[in-house]
C-alpha cells in the first residue's frame, strides 16, 4: 500500500543489489538506516533507468538523500509471524556529505528545489494543476 511521498536521509545499511524482473525489468534495492541512535531500517527501491549510474556506484556506509513514495507491505518470517516492512520506491537519490556529487549535478526523475520562506507566495501551483 502506498502511503505517502518521502524525503529521507540516512545511512547505507547494506549495499544495493540489481536483480531483473520476468519482463527483464532492472530493480535495484537498497537498506537504508535512517535512526539516529538505533537502527530504523528501510528498503529503497530503484526501477529508473535514471538512478542507474548512483545506485550502482554506492557502497555500504555512505550518506544519503532518498525522495520517493513511501510504501508498506506485510511478510511472513520463517516462523510464520507476520511483520511489516517499510519502502520507499525513489525517485531521486542524491549523495549526502564529503565527496557528494557537484551541486548543479542531478541524479533522479526530480530537481529537488529549495526556497526561501518569502518565496513560496509567487512560486505555488494552484490545486487545478496538480494532476492527483
Amino acid at each position: 500500500m502506498s502511503i505517502a511521498k518521502a524525503v529521507v536521509t540516512g545511512t547505507l545499511y547494506r549495499a544495493p543489489e540489481k536483480r531483473f524482473t520476468q519482463n527483464n525489468v532492472a530493480v535495484s534495492a537498497f537498506v537504508l538506516n535512517i535512526g539516529e541512535r538505533e537502527e530504523t531500517l528501510i528498503r529503497v527501491l530503484s526501477k529508473r533507468n535514471a538512478l542507474d549510474e548512483v545506485v550502482s556506484s554506492l557502497t555500504k556506509g555512505e550518506r544519503v538523500l532518498v525522495e520517493g513514495r513511501l510504501q508498506t507491505a506485510t511478510v511472513k518470517s520463517d516462523d510464520g509471524t507476520e511483520r511489516r516492512i517499510y519502502e520507499i520506491d525513489a525517485n531521486t537519490i542524491e549523495r549526502l556529505g564529503e565527496g557528494s556529487a557537484p551541486a548543479n549535478q542531478k541524479f533522479g526523475t526530480e530537481e529537488i528545489v529549495k526556497f526561501e520562506s518569502d518565496d513560496l507566495s509567487n512560486e505555488l501551483i494552484n490545486e487545478d494543476e496538480i494532476p492527483f
